[in-house]
């Protein structure tokens, strides 16, 4: 799979923070920012992927 580099930093990111929100023992602050992180993360990533993906269209129908 072919992704830009934002969909690779986001997609880093993600994985960063939802390993730490699992991983770890934060306190309730901190957890909390993760969690939001991770979300936000999420959605940037699926932004991304959407935003970069090319439709082909093949006009002549075989």
């Amino acid at each position: 799979m072919k992704m830009s580099i934002y969909g690779y930093l986001f997609l880093a990111l993600g994985i960063l923070c939802g390993a730490l929100s699992i991983g770890s023992t934060l306190p309730e602050f901190w957890d909390t920012l993760v969690t939001g992180g991770t979300v936000l993360f999420a959605v940037l990533f699926t932004i991304t992927l959407l935003l970069g993906r090319r439709i082909k269209f093949d006009p002549v129908l075989r």
